[in-house]
């Protein structure tokens, strides 16, 4: 019932936003009632905390299914960049989420301690590519892990929070399954090339045409 309750709720919340949403709105769609959800989450917000928590829990889980320690470091980057790019175009909703909670200025994931801690968990496993790289002489020194992963988000988040406005003034080719796996290539390849020292590795790892085993996810 829990499930249920949180799954609706992030269909709502997602197209509603946080003050837009109603409680009896995700009631009527699930097979509990109001007073349930206030018994199960406490009120609107908390519940919307939670929705917020469970969304960014999927993605740290995806991150952590990569096994990335398995790869070589450039290679594990890769896996990680295409990951990214993948979940947040499947992932809408989480995506009109953040947006929803940058609003807010993040005042609901402030007092998330458990959010807090997954995420500094990701910043982890950034590091731990970095310092790979780097003794394997394959990164370049002194690259941030924490605006290594702005760059990941932000190319990835970009591709999804600013479609609509994108494709209507320049028009929808890019968001086409080709145009996303141009867009994913070329993300993947950019990031690749600020912290490698050997360009010629980017090739191999990354085709730069459609030819090789890239897809658009």
């Amino acid at each position: 019932m829990k499930a249920d309750i949180l799954r609706v709720a992030r269909s709502e919340f997602a197209r509603r936003g946080l003050t837009g949403t109603r409680i009896e709105d995700i009631a009527a769609q699930t097979t509990t009632s109001k007073r349930m959800i206030f018994y199960y989450f406490g009120d609107k917000e908390s519940l919307y905390e939670a929705v917020l928590e469970e969304c960014y829990a999927e993605v740290r889980g995806g991150e952590a299914e990569l096994d990335l320690e398995g790869l070589p470091p450039d290679a594990a980057l890769k896996a990680l960049l295409e990951f990214t790019f993948d979940h947040h175009r499947r992932n809408p909703e989480f995506i009109r989420l953040v947006m929803i909670e940058n609003i807010h200025e993040a005042r609901h994931m402030k007092k998330m301690q458990a959010l807090a801690a997954k995420n500094e968990r990701a910043i982890g496993v950034v590091e731990k590519i970095c310092r790979a790289g780097c003794a394997a002489g394959l990164f370049l020194p002194d690259i941030s892990p924490v605006a290594l992963h702005w760059q990941i988000s932000a190319m990835s988040f970009f591709n999804v929070a600013n479609q609509a406005t994108f494709s209507t003034n320049f028009g929808p080719a890019l968001f086409t399954e080709e145009g996303q796996a141009l867009l994913r290539r070329s993300a993947v390849r950019g990031i690749l090339a600020a912290v490698l020292k050997d360009p010629a590795r980017i090739d191999s790892l990354c085709p730069a045409t459609p030819g090789g085993s890239e897809s658009a996810g």
